[in-house]
């Protein structure tokens, strides 16, 4: 109950039972095979981790979530811990 009361109602679910909140907002990748497997996108609000070996396209994929989130007006932080993002290559992303 204290971390509902800190964090609000559905920052705890049960997996696979009744309270899990189905009326999350997704943001498409427009990457048409990931969203699929993802449920239509990345979950709206919601904190995501993208893992994977090096040279994988992790940076890339996150960029370009971004850029997806930032077209429609969100805001987005992204975590560097592999210091692999190219401003540059960013922009051209979007």
């Amino acid at each position: 109950e204290s971390i509902e009361k800190q964090f609000g109602a559905g920052a705890i679910i049960e997996m696979g039972g009744d309270g899990v909140n189905r009326n999350v907002e997704f943001i498409p990748t427009n990457i048409v095979s990931l969203d699929l497997a993802l449920g239509g996108g990345v979950p709206r609000g919601r904190v995501i981790e993208i893992y994977g070996p090096e040279s994988s396209g992790k940076t890339t994929l996150a960029t370009h979530i971004i850029a997806q989130i930032q077209q429609k007006g969100g805001v987005a932080a992204f975590v560097d811990a592999e210091h692999a993002l190219d401003p540059e290559y960013a922009k051209k992303l979007g």
